[in-house]
């Protein structure tokens, strides 16, 4: 048996197993060699039969008999059973849709068995369902520390896997029983170079994968982990060192501008540049002056200013000539992830630069616009498409905002020399290469985002951007007050949110659904929807104030109709789901309501509260939870302690669990990388190991088997 070999070669797979594994992401053997547990048995919770009570989950040893295959009598399911028997008393175990158990375990062998006991109702029969079972050499004496020492039977842990339906964790357990005793292992290609293993104390290949699965104890299931943490986050930096050096061998536009120009055009600004916008500028600016293409990534809480860091390093750029000429502009595409925010940004641009002779258009789904508009050269007039692609492929329009359309084949730019990506766009080293010209010229990129992100995860999934921090808020900004509401406190909230009102202030209330969820569907989450929360606001809470609705299913028309309604403040309180964390700007809503906040990560939390923080009136932030858990409400109360968004983030990822951390999945990092990301010091020597092979061998070529296993990577990992 080979690592690439597909899966069916370890046995017989039915329909469901296979749809199971494929679901998984099991396609090849070595596929479920990487699937790790997620936890382990804990054997100090052994107990005695005779002890054993129904609804129990519980771990027993002893011996097994009555080993057979079966028929259930009215089901005709196929399910194998067996007595287990330690002294004090006898159990039956039955393992449903899993007959060949009975062959794989031999008839009087002393196994360990964890599981749920259940009850035959006629007859008030304990017996365990469907049990993790285990073969162990002798019965352990004792419990606890024990198990592991020398009064006692050392034997392995049992490992608990991600399931799918048709495929279970003991099935999964059994099946790389198989693959080990096939003998893969032996010539197991191992990814990581000998000398880094040595240095930082990591275990080869074929003794992690024997450690994780197999562990004796829980230091080699420790060990196994920590290995395998290291080689995803290594095999990562690879792919970003790699992306890294390939980006900056490209020239790029060489702008020069001085400090009093920048100075001019900042001191138009209607706030005080703060110490960190002025550093982020300064960085942008000499990046501008190095002759090789900037990639940055610009990182800031929301209301830090990072549109106006944007708008003073757009100035540079379209202020500059193309090489060798005394006319024309360079080019800057500002690329949004909403048609909204590109609105947005396009309205504020023209604020910025109102008092220049530039050109500024917008490009989306929708539409075109244009400003200045030659009818009215105070404001924008809608264009035809055709005619914008014109003016942008001549160089006529040198600033362009837009949703992901920029990128299209038909937008062609003449003197494209400033990229700027805002929040998250999926722009990986693909997409940037399509921005070099046929001159090998590539344009500066900037990526921007209010997302607070762990240090360790900028660092990993951003390793090839240089990061820039906007850690201060504008003067003048007022904290948000935030409160956590348990619901018998709902009622005197709902009145200080009608002073606001009153006030002539306006409110979002945020719910986690859109609908009412299916009362029939058993897994149906129970959540506030938009729609039902909306109409019992308007019927009997608020029913003196316009309620508008906000949520991803509605059509682009119908979102941009009741985001308008709300800006221009015919709508009072605006119901939406979380569609509204990205950037919208709406300065006179100074209340923010969120529902259901436990279902919502710290990150999000803050990102949504971020909306209310768009002027200098005081802001106020309610987080409504029906939780009762101690835990929960500790987290949530985070909200009110940290003082700002990387703190929140670093607590999320501390304190939740890293494969709870908003947003973890969309980075396509797995849950046992995302443990690594608790320890700076691991990411930071996988860091530095990559960035010194990719210097000393940038192909890779004297690490054959750490190529094949960079390339496989970065088809799956992407920059968000």
């Amino acid at each position: 048996m080979k690592p690439a070999d597909p899966i069916e070669s370890i046995g017989r797979l039915n329909p469901l197993q296979k749809i199971a594994l494929k679901k998984l992401g099991i396609r090849i053997v070595s596929d479920l060699l990487y699937h790790f547990p997620t936890r382990y048995g804990d054997t100090s919770e052994m107990r005695s039969i005779t002890g054993l009570r129904s609804g129990d989950s519980a771990v027993v040893f002893g011996k097994i008999t009555g080993l057979k295959m079966s028929k259930g009598f009215k089901t005709k399911i196929a399910m194998a059973e067996g007595w287990i028997e330690d002294g004090t008393g006898r159990i039956k175990a039955i393992w449903f849709n899993q007959p060949y158990l009975a062959k794989m375990t031999a008839e009087g062998a002393f196994v360990r068995v964890e599981g749920k006991v259940s009850e035959r109702k006629k007859t008030s029969e304990l017996y365990f369902s469907n049990p993790k079972i285990e073969t162990v050499n002798k019965i352990p004496v004792g419990v606890g520390d024990s198990l592991f020492g020398a009064e006692g039977e050392q034997h392995t842990l049992y490992p608990v896997y991600p399931e799918s339906r048709g495929v279970t964790s003991n099935w999964i357990y059994h099946a790389i029983g198989k693959i080990f005793t096939s003998g893969i292992l032996e010539n197991f290609p191992d990814p990581i170079p000998q000398d880094i293993l040595s240095k930082y104390n990591l275990p080869s290949i074929k003794t992690a994968l024997v450690w994780v699965h197999t562990p004796q104890k829980a230091a080699d299931a420790e060990a196994a982990r920590k290995r395998f943490s290291f080689e995803e986050v290594f095999l990562i930096q690879l792919n970003k060192q790699r992306a890294k050096q390939e980006w900056q061998k490209n020239k790029s536009f060489v702008i020069e501008k001085s400090p009093e120009e920048i100075a001019e055009f900042t001191s138009r600004f209607p706030f005080a540049e703060t110490s960190a916008q002025k550093r982020a500028n300064e960085t942008i600016l000499n990046d501008f002056k190095k002759g090789h293409a900037m990639s940055r990534l610009l990182e800031g809480d929301v209301g830090s200013g990072k549109t106006a860091v944007a708008a003073t390093t757009v100035y540079a750029v379209t202020t500059s000539r193309p090489k060798g000429q005394n006319f024309g502009n360079l080019q800057t595409a500002y690329m949004c992830p909403t048609e909204i925010l590109a609105t947005q940004h396009f309205e504020s641009f023209i604020k910025f630069f109102s008092h220049l002779p530039i050109q500024i258009a917008l490009i989306t789904g929708s539409g075109c616009r244009k400003f200045p508009s030659k009818v009215n050269p105070e404001g924008w007039t809608d264009i035809p498409r055709n005619q914008l692609l014109k003016w942008v492929a001549n160089g006529e329009i040198p600033i362009l905002i837009g949703t992901h359309a920029l990128i299209q084949k038909a937008v062609k730019f003449k003197n494209l020399a400033y990229v700027i990506i805002d929040e998250q766009h999926r722009f990986g080293t693909a997409q940037r290469q399509k921005l070099v010209r046929k001159d090998k010229i590539a344009p500066h990129l900037l990526s921007m985002t209010a997302t607070p992100i762990p240090r360790t995860l900028a660092l990993t999934v951003y390793g090839d951007l240089d990061l820039s921090l906007l850690d201060e808020m504008p003067v003048g900004r007022k904290s948000i007050i935030t409160e956590i509401v348990l619901p018998t406190k709902r009622d005197e909230i709902y009145e200080k949110i009608r002073t606001e009102l009153k006030a002539g202030r306006q409110a979002y209330v945020i719910c986690p659904r859109i609908d009412l969820p299916d009362p029939n569907k058993e897994a149906a989450v129970i959540a506030k929807s938009v729609k039902e929360e909306a109409e019992r606001l308007q019927e009997k809470i608020f029913p003196e104030y316009e309620i508008g609705i906000l949520h991803s299913k509605m059509t682009p028309d119908a979102k941009d109709k009741a985001m308008e309604e709300f800006k221009n403040g015919k709508t009072k309180i605006l119901c939406a789901t979380s569609v509204v964390e990205v950037g919208v700007n709406v300065p006179n809503a100074t209340v923010i309501v969120i529902e259901g906040a436990e279902r919502f990560g710290l990150a999000q939390l803050h990102q949504l509260r971020g909306r209310v923080i768009r002027s200098n009136d005081q802001a106020y932030c309610y987080v409504f939870a029906d939780t009762k858990t101690q835990k929960t409400l500790d987290r949530l109360k985070a909200l009110q302690t940290a003082k700002n968004g990387f703190e929140l983030a670093e607590y999320d990822l501390k304190f939740r669990g890293a494969g709870e951390l908003s947003g973890a999945k969309q980075w396509g990092v797995s849950d046992i990388a995302m443990e690594a990301l608790k320890n700076l010091k691991m990411v930071e020597a996988a860091r530095t190991e990559a960035t010194r092979l990719i210097v000393e061998d940038e192909t890779l070529s004297l690490y054959p088997t750490l190529a094949s296993a960079v390339a496989s990577r970065g088809l799956e990992v992407h920059f968000e």
